[in-house]
């Protein structure tokens, strides 16, 4: 033999001696889903699963409410109920003596229950301004939000929203337009709709109670016409008769005189005047 392969056993054997598990091969431990959404006070489903031919214990360390599902000898279903908030849990198996783990995060997410719609003014004048404003509240996260306001069933104006915080808060989307005398036909709305579908939660939406919208011809206009026609018929009617009136006095005074004067006329001409 030559003293290289008894160098090589000489090693190998020194190896075995000072480190007798090194020759166990490596085990894994493996979670699924990787990333996991749960709304707000529900409920899901955690697989953990090992490589490990022959583990002697394996776990879920989380301080929720669990149940296990199914269990096999390489991997553990478990259920996990009321999560309320983000939470971070394990995954654990142990194999010939040795621990290995691994670390799950739980994100907790507000669907949009509520969608409050708002317009301001609820009635207007043809051509006028109004705004409508749609509010969201309480909703994680923002990622996958999406605000549509509808006339009916015609988009008026859609917002997606940004921001990956897991913290509950409000959504808002405002638009405005001039008032058209259709408008008044129409029912206007607020759609808040969440795709969280590359989180693997199912897309969900929810619609606000609709309002409508009192649209009216401006007639301003017009009542200053009549205002000004009827204030100067007020002023002009009692003019004219007074003059009318004057008129008249003035027509019987000169008639009176005139038969004053022919009245004399006649008695002189019945009694000639006598000679000196």
């Amino acid at each position: 033999m030559s003293p290289f392969c008894c160098w090589g056993l000489c090693v190998a054997f020194l190896t075995l001696l000072c480190c007798p598990g090194s020759g166990e091969e490596a085990f894994e431990v493996r979670v699924s889903p990787e990333q996991l959404m749960v709304k707000s006070g529900g409920s899901g489903v955690i697989n953990c699963s090992t490589n490990c031919t022959h583990p002697s214990k394996g776990g879920l360390e989380t301080s929720l409410d669990t149940i296990v599902l199914q269990k096999d000898q390489q991997w553990i279903s478990f259920m996990i109920f009321n999560v309320s908030q983000n939470s971070s849990m394990r995954c654990y198996f142990w194999c010939s003596g040795k621990l290995g783990s691994k670390r799950l995060n739980i994100g907790v997410f507000y669907l949009p229950k509520q969608v409050l719609l708002k317009l301001q003014p609820t009635r207007v004048a043809v051509g006028s301004p109004f705004t409508i404003e749609c509010r969201v509240p309480s909703v994680a996260p923002l990622e996958g939000l999406t605000v549509t306001l509808l006339r009916s069933n015609e988009v008026l104006h859609s917002q997606t929203f940004e921001g990956t915080a897991l913290s509950p808060q409000e959504a808002m989307v405002t638009y405005s337009a001039e008032a058209q005398l259709e408008d008044s036909s129409h029912n206007f709305s607020c759609q808040a709709k969440m795709d969280l579908r590359f989180r693997g939660v199912k897309v969900v939406d929810s619609v606000s109670d609709s309002q409508a919208l009192e649209v009216f011809e401006p007639v301003q206009d017009n009542w200053m016409v009549i205002i000004v026609v009827v204030s100067v018929l007020l002023l002009f009617v009692p003019s004219v008769l007074l003059c009318f009136v004057f008129g008249q006095q003035g027509n019987q005074r000169r008639r009176g005189i005139h038969k004053v004067q022919a009245a004399w006329r006649r008695l002189r001409g019945t009694h000639p005047a006598q000679p000196a």
